[in-house]
């Protein structure tokens, strides 16, 4: 560092979420995070596909087997919210749901 400039790191703090029901919002592309935290905790870190229970607006809707998708450095997982059902129930990108179920399916 002979010049006098020091990089600053960032460091991003995770959300910690360790049980059900979760409440997020939906992104733009119609997916929905679920964190590392509870991946972790549901022990669902190498689930391929889920049945997933959100509720919406105190609508209880099920969604069955779901694919998990996952990133490359963090064991977080996103799902997207089926086309047939986002008609069916008018949700909307940055809409609020509540996740109450996740069941891994083989």
């Amino acid at each position: 560092m002979a010049s006098g400039i020091s990089r600053i790191r960032r460091v991003r703090r995770s959300m910690v979420i360790t049980k059900l029901p979760y409440v997020t919002n939906i992104y733009i592309n119609y997916q929905v995070l679920i964190p590392a935290s509870l991946v972790k905790s549901l022990n669902i870190e190498n689930a391929l596909y889920a049945n997933i229970t959100i509720e919406y607006f105190g609508q209880e809707i099920m969604l069955e087997r779901v694919k998990l998708l996952r990133t490359r450095n963090t064991a977080s997982r996103q799902f997207t919210i089926p086309k047939e059902v986002r008609e069916k129930y008018g949700i909307k990108p940055l809409d609020e749901i509540k996740i109450k179920s996740i069941v891994i399916v083989g």
